[in-house]
């Protein structure tokens, strides 16, 4: 009779330790019908199950940029200047539809998104703003985004692993609700490709818009390996897009993709680089709080001159013409600490770490260095001041005297 009972303990013993909590799998597919006659994309959320998800809470803006809302169970609309939109999904296969307007226009005039009958450069934030998700305990949204596209545009790029000709899979660990974030780009393009590292780096850009893509990729493939020796994470793969006038003439990073307007110098009189600046936002992930924006923009400006440095392109005798140039035009900054920073406060910022770089060299003996600061600030899931000071001193040993200052304050 004992041998009898050992078994079924033995099965149940064994079922406490198997993964029966497994979450259960449910399909979330995004589908995005490009409208260029309208300078609108039409979006549909379809989800397998609507009973795994109790409620999505879109932040739509100013609302302005999305209408035509069609919804399988409930949808509130709350109107104004920081308009919201809830969807309660049906129990079953259910969907959510809406238009949302490509093309954004400050009052500059140029774009920074935009859709013409040919092409669409675009932002995946855009497309599917950010939501709170309140979704049934053991469930796991497995997310899709399938592109499509007018007649005659050959194709689409993101920065998402492709699973098909048009489709990507969307799976970011960092969030709860997988939504296809960073840039895009679809339309008659023209593209480069290469493998740097472990990185599959994708350069694309609209037909005759004067996008110097072999030139991008030339100096990615010279900087990358001191990338992947600062670094500690790298991307899978990296998108970089860009285009002519009317667009925005700067740079800006997003989710594992890079927009660069096609007449940037990839290096600066300066000696600056925008393309590596906005290539160390995208490595780095470095997010910062309580008014201390200086730390991410001040890292990036940091190393998109650094690496270009330990790379072998530029001379010391630039460095320091460099550095003095930084000098001058920082020097009425008072104040490291807010939201925003201008183009002065950056430079200051850079002067600090290059500081607070030479005064870690000189107290460890050059066993450590501001690479060490980075990979800090990178673990920590966001930075203040305060705690970027509190780092310093934990790899130096002692209070930094470099971050003892009214700049910080």
């Amino acid at each position: 009779m004992a041998v009898g009972l050992r078994l079924p303990l033995a099965v149940w013993l064994l079922a406490l330790s198997s993964p029966v909590w497994a979450a259960k799998k449910v399909d979330l597919d995004y589908h995005v019908r490009l409208l260029p006659q309208s300078d609108q994309a039409e979006v549909r959320l379809t989800l397998a199950q609507g009973t795994a998800v109790r409620s999505l809470d879109f932040d739509l803006g100013d609302g302005s940029h999305y209408s035509d809302f069609k919804a399988d169970g409930q949808w509130q609309l709350t109107p104004g200047k920081a308009a919201r939109g809830v969807w309660r999904p049906a129990a079953d296969k259910a969907s959510l539809t809406y238009r949302v307007r490509i093309s954004h226009s400050p009052k500059n005039g140029s774009f920074n998104t935009r859709m013409t009958p040919n092409w669409a450069l675009m932002r995946g934030d855009d497309l599917v703003p950010s939501a709170r998700l309140d979704q049934q305990d053991g469930t796991e949204l497995v997310s899709r985004l399938e592109f499509e596209l007018p007649a005659g545009w050959k194709s689409v790029e993101t920065a998402w692993p492709r699973i098909g000709k048009n489709r990507f899979r969307i799976d970011n660990v960092s969030r709860l609700f997988d939504r296809p974030t960073g840039w895009m780009l679809a339309g008659n393009l023209g593209s480069r490709r290469t493998r740097l590292g472990e990185t599959e780096v994708t350069v694309a850009s609209p037909q005759g818009q004067g996008m110097h893509r072999m030139d991008v990729l030339t100096l990615l493939t010279f900087v990358w390996p001191q990338m992947q020796a600062v670094f500690p994470r790298h991307p899978n793969k990296l998108l970089i897009v860009g285009a002519g006038d009317p667009m925005w003439r700067g740079s800006l990073a997003g989710h594992e993709s890079i927009y660069l307007h096609s007449r940037l110098p990839l290096v600066s009189e300066s000696g600056s680089s925008p393309l590596l600046r906005e290539l160390a936002q995208v490595f780095g992930r470095i997010n910062d709080r309580d008014r201390s924006d200086w730390i991410s923009e001040g890292f990036a400006e940091y190393y998109a001159i650094e690496l270009l440095r330990r790379a072998g392109g530029m001379s010391d005798e630039r460095y320091q013409t460099l550095e003095s140039k930084l000098a001058k035009v920082s020097q009425k900054v008072s104040t490291l600490r807010g939201d925003t920073l201008s183009p002065a406060a950056v430079a200051k910022a850079v002067l600090l770490l290059q500081e607070l770089d030479r005064e870690i060299r000189l107290k460890t003996r050059n066993k450590r260095s501001l690479d060490d600061m980075l990979r800090g600030a990178m673990h920590l899931e966001q930075v203040s001041t305060k705690e970027f000071v509190a780092l310093a001193e934990s790899i130096i040993g002692e209070p930094s005297k470099v971050l003892d200052t009214g700049l910080l304050r």
